[in-house]
This record gives structure tokens, C-alpha cells and sequence, in this order.
């Protein structure tokens, strides 16, 4: 049964709703779908699941983009309604020509909609129908064709062995006619040539008869033979000696030069380092300058794009294109430039799943709708990309973590950051020089190693912590990580540290052992914040990474509240030149916005992402 119908506009305005239905909906299952699938540009998918405590719904919708309102229809999922598609389509015909823009109530659409429901369902029963007649018949005609099969292999059993190898033809003639009544192969004269001497014709080049002829046979055997036996006596060529390992002459007397280069300190690395890791201001402070020369290249390429145009269609056609505009875009229309615009972010390092999503959704967007006078449809398709691309990497939540930090500490306990991550991507690095951002502010900080399971871990930790003359907890190795975390966490509450930084070990999204003690610290501690640092360098994999990063964290959860990933620190990023996907991808999969980009080797190189330069590499 259809729980409820809406009508709305895209500025959030109701329409009108099926008052006949009159079912409160549980939870708040629109402005989910619009948080969380149509400003998101998923509006590209079939539909949307929404589920809430007692109530599991699914929600499909369609879109009139000329007089930009929004059709939604919301039904319980187990009840698999099939008419719902052509209803939508159908209110959609009919309430678009009595739509008017001054008007805000329409009671009189009740009559309406109650007929078109009607219809729909009653389509949906005839199908049904239809459906369940077919059915019988197709399996009566199945018994029968097999019934059929069973007879023909039991009478070709029989003549195999009355020994009726002289009528090859015939047989072969028997199993081709078989195989077009049945239709289908069943496993029984798939091949014509069940016995040696069966084949087609035309295979063995014969027009008399269709056997092979054994003098042939047994002629190619000899001359397999006589081949072998020329290869056999052909002689072999030495194999080269092994070149002998000779013994090293090992020298007792003790080098000279010095191999460890490291700073003088005791066991446990607590020496007090004079020399301050001052490398001045960071650049997540420093406002970024964007120059004027990617605008004049975007343009000058824009310029060509439209030369070329032209000269395709012709200058005539172009011209007056561009000045009367089209009526209405449709699909086919925008396929072309959607596909260029695909190929384009693909070579941008987004991945393919989330740029074919993202063009599905601008379709979404433009289907239907007039285009402009004076503008190109190039040009169309690639101002709605780019305002996709822009709401998709603003972040819808506040990012100032310097202001959460603040009211930690009014609270009166530390503001906890966990740091997670594939192996290798360069957390601990990282979460050095966040820490030396939150120093430049007048924040203390301490470090917990928590990396108990990687050889040098603590050791790397512990180096940076010297170096920026800030305390760190640890516990050594082979430790329980949760545990660990726990008690820095008390010991920054007792020292009055404002921040705690939780190094984990790097771990791949598989790995259920490691996955599972990950998702044991997190529900331990409850961190404040809880951030995936990822490369800027990965394409395809940031997708798989980042959701099974999460649904891991979902499924292993002990608790009611399941915490997942909050943010992303984005790594290596000066690498990588304009290869920027692996942002748009992250964000797109896990819906966190980007806090740091980390983009150099000193504790300097920590900055901000700039949302109007990655839309401008991307689109370049």
C-alpha cells in the first residue's frame, strides 16, 4: 500500500499531498531523501531506502525540471509495489498542466490522483496477470521439450549400439533436427560429432560422404612422429656451468666511519631537544591566491571548443542555435557532452562508479529543461557540473576544530582525534603536523601511541614528539590499543592537555582482526573526532577503502550510537599535479568533508582544501 505522495518545489515548498492516504510517516524519511541523496547529487539512482526504528520505507521520485518541482512517492519496502514508476509519471503529466506559480494550494488534484491511481493499479493486475497465464503454459512446453530430449537420446543410445556407423549422414541430419525442435540444448547433441566418426561436411572437405578418411589420419600420426624424432636427434646444446659463489674474507677490525647519526638519548627518548621544530607559520593559516592564469586558459580552451563546434554542425545551424535555444533538453542531447565530461574527471583520477553517478544525476538535473539563449549545451551541462561538484565538497557542517577544542576544554576534558588509515598513507606524519598547527594556536597537545603493532612505530612517535617538545603516551608493543588510548586519555584530563592525538596502526579494509580492535577503540573512547587519512594518489580503491572503512565500523559496533568516520586528512598531496579525483571521491562515498591536505615533508606543509580550485582542475 502507498504510504504517502508529495508534490513540492524545489525551494521546499508543499505542494500538494494525497490527504486520502493520510499516514503519518514515522521518522522524517523526505528530508532525509533531500539531505541525503538529492542535494548530494544522487538524484541519479532508482530509488532510496530510508530506515528508522520499527519502520523500514522506500522512496522514488521524479522530476520536472522546466517548472523545477519534485513527485515522491513513499511506500513500505517489503510490499514491492510495481505500478509506483508509472503513477509517478502519470501525476507528473497531469499536475504540470495545472500547475500555475502564483497558486499554492490544489485540493482540487484529489479526483485527479484518486482516477490515476486507479489506473495504475489496475495496469499492474492485468500484468500480474499476464504474467501468471504465461506461466503454466512455459512449463508444460519445458516438460515436454525434455520429455522430447529423453526420447531422442534414448533412440540415439540404441543406434550407437545396433552399430549403425555407415548412415553418418542420417545421424548427423537426426541431431540437427533435433536440435531445432527443441530449440535449446539440453546436454544432448550440443555436438555433432558424439562418435569418432561423426562431423559436418564441411570439415573434413568431402562431398560424398561426411566421415573422416583413417589413411589420413594415420598419415598426419607419421608425420607427428617423424617430426618428434628430427627434434629428438638434434643435438643439445651444453648447458653453462654455474658460476661458483666465492667466500667472503670477513675483516674483524672495526670501521672507522659512523652509521648511527641519530641524536644522543637515553632508552626511553626523553632528552629535551633544545633546537625547537620552528619551520614558521602553516599553511593552513595562510589565505591561498588563486592567479588568473587558469581563467584565461579555461577560457581560451572554451574558445576552441566552440570553433570546433562550429565547424561540425556548421557556422549557420551553431549560430542560430545559440541565440533561439533549444525548447526542452532531453537525454539524447545531453549524452555526448555528459560522456565527455566522464571521460574527463576519469583522467582527473575519479572513480569511474562515482563519475558515471555523477553524470547520471546532472541528466537528472537538465532533463526537461529550457535551454538558455546565447549559451551552448557544452556549456550547460558543464555550469550544472560544476555546481554539483561545489555543493558535493563544501562541507554541510562546521570544520573549525580549533572551536570545538575551546569548548572541550570549557567542559573540562581533552578533545580526542583518532587518526585511521590504510597502511602506509602517512599518519603518523600527519598527525605531527596537525599537532604543530594546534601549537602555533596556544593548544596543548599530547600524542598516544597506539600503533602497538607496526616495529618502529613508537620509535617515529616518539621522535616527533621530541621535536616539537610535546608529551607523549605509550605503552610499548603488543599492547591492547584501546586500552592504551584510555589511559592517555586520563593522563591528558589529569595534566590538563587540551588535545590527545591517538596514532593507530595502518590496516587494510579486509582485515577483520585489525578492523575489529579499531572499531573496539573507537566505542571505548568515544573520540571527539574521528578522521581517515587516505592518499591523494589512489583512484578506484578510495571507494572501496573509505565504505568498507565504514561499514566495518557499522557492523562491529557494540553500541546503539555506531560512530563512524567524521573527516578526512588528505596525504601527498603535491604529487600528484592535477590528478585530483581521489578528493571527489572520498567526500562523494562517505559524505565527510576534507580537513587537511597534507601537501610537502615539513610541519609547515598542512593546508586547506580549496573547493573552487579542485571544481576548476577537475572541469579543466
Amino acid at each position: 500500500m502507498l504510504e504517502q505522495l508529495l508534490i513540492f518545489t524545489r525551494g521546499g515548498l508543499i505542494l500538494w499531498t494525497c490527504k486520502e492516504l493520510g499516514n503519518a510517516l514515522k521518522g522524517s524519511p523526505i528530508d532525509t531523501l533531500i539531505r541525503s541523496c538529492l542535494l548530494e547529487e544522487r538524484s541519479g539512482d532508482a530509488s532510496y531506502n530510508y530506515d528508522a526504528p520499527g519502520v523500514a520505507y522506500t522512496l522514488k521520485w521524479n522530476f520536472h525540471n522546466e517548472l523545477g518541482l519534485i513527485f515522491v512517492a513513499v511506500y513500505q519496502r517489503i510490499l514491492h509495489l510495481l505500478y509506483v514508476d508509472d503513477l509517478l509519471s502519470m501525476v507528473k503529466r497531469e499536475f504540470s498542466q495545472m500547475y500555475d506559480p502564483k497558486r499554492t494550494v490544489y485540493n482540487d488534484f484529489d479526483d485527479v490522483f484518486r482516477q490515476l491511481r486507479k489506473e495504475a493499479e489496475a495496469r499492474a493486475e492485468d500484468m500480474k496477470r499476464s504474467k501468471q497465464a504465461v506461466k503454466p503454459v512455459s512449463n508444460l512446453s519445458r516438460k515436454q521439450l525434455s520429455a522430447a530430449a529423453q526420447k531422442a537420446g534414448s533412440e540415439d543410445g540404441i543406434k550407437q549400439k545396433g552399430g549403425a556407423s555407415g548412415k553418418d549422414g542420417g545421424d548427423g541430419d537426426f541431431v540437427k533436427g533435433r536440435k531445432l525442435e527443441n530449440g535449446y540444448s539440453n546436454g544432448i547433441g550440443i555436438e555433432e560429432s558424439h562418435a569418432p566418426g561423426v562431423v559436418k561436411n564441411k570439415e573434413n572437405g568431402s562431398s560424398e560422404n561426411g566421415a573422416f578418411d583413417v589413411n589420413k589420419i594415420q598419415k598426419l600420426r607419421s608425420k607427428g612422429a617423424k617430426k618428434s624424432d628430427t627434434t629428438s636427434k638434434a643435438p643439445k646444446a651444453e648447458p653453462k656451468k654455474k658460476a661458483i659463489k666465492k667466500n667472503r674474507v670477513w675483516d674483524d677490525s672495526p670501521r672507522e666511519s659512523k652509521l648511527d647519526f641519530t641524536d644522543p638519548v637515553d632508552e626511553r627518548g626523553d632528552e629535551n631537544i633544545t633546537v625547537m621544530a620552528d619551520q614558521g607559520e602553516s599553511m593552513m593559516d595562510r589565505e591561498e591566491i588563486v592567479s588568473s592564469e587558469s581563467e584565461a586558459e579555461e577560457d581560451e580552451e572554451a574558445e576552441k571548443d566552440n570553433k570546433v563546434n562550429a565547424k561540425k554542425k556548421g557556422w549557420f545551424s551553431s549560430m542560430f542555435q545559440s541565440i533561439a535555444g533549444k525548447a526542452n533538453l532531453e537525454k539524447s542531447d545531453l549524452e555526448p557532452a555528459l560522456k565527455a565530461l566522464k571521460d574527463r574527471l576519469m583522467t582527473k583520477n575519479v572513480a569511474e562508479e562515482i563519475a558515471e553517478k555523477l553524470c547520471e544525476s546532472v541528466a537528472a538535473s537538465l532533463e526537461g529543461k529550457k535551454q538558455a539563449s546565447f549559451t551552448r549545451l557544452s556549456s550547460t551541462v558543464q555550469t550544472a557540473m560544476e555546481e554539483a561538484l561545489v555543493r558535493i565538497l563544501t562541507p554541510r557542517r562546521s570544520i573549525d576544530i580549533l572551536r570545538d577544542v575551546h569548548v572541550a576544554k570549557e567542559q573540562g576534558k581533552p578533545y580526542v582525534v583518532v587518526f585511521v588509515g590504510v597502511n602506509g598513507v602517512g599518519k603518523s606524519t600527519n598527525l605531527a603536523k596537525v599537532a604543530y598547527w594546534l601549537l602555533q594556536h596556544n593548544v596543548s597537545v599530547m600524542m598516544a601511541a597506539c600503533d602497538t603493532f607496526r616495529s618502529g612505530a613508537v620509535e617515529q612517535l616518539r621522535t616527533h614528539a621530541r621535536r616539537l617538545q610535546i608529551p607523549i603516551f605509550e605503552k610499548g608493543y603488543e599492547k591492547d590499543p584501546a586500552i592504551v588510548a584510555k589511559e592517555a586519555i586520563q593522563e591528558a584530563t589529569r595534566n590538563g592537555s587540551d588535545v590527545v592525538l591517538v596514532d593507530t596502526a595502518g590496516r587494510m579494509q579486509d582485515n577483520e582482526p585489525l578492523m575489529r580492535a579499531l572499531s573496539k577503540l573507537i566505542n571505548l573512547n568515544s573520540p571527539d573526532l574521528v578522521l581517515f587519512v587516505g592518499e591523494a594518489l589512489v583512484g578506484n580503491d578510495a571507494v572501496d577503502q573509505l565504505s568498507k572503512f565504514n561499514q566495518k565500523l557499522a557492523d562491529l559496533s557494540t553500541s546503539s550510537n555506531t560512530r563512524l568516520i567524521d573527516g578526512i586528512l588528505l596525504t601527498k598531496f603535491d604529487t600528484i599535479d592535477d590528478k585530483v579525483g581521489a578528493a571527489l571521491s572520498m567526500v562523494y562515498i562517505s559524505g565527510a568533508p576534507v580537513m587537511f591536505v597534507g601537501c610537502g615533508q615539513s610541519y609547515t606543509d598542512l593546508k586547506k582544501l580549496n573547493v573552487k580550485v579542485i571544481v576548476k582542475t577537475l572541469l579543466k
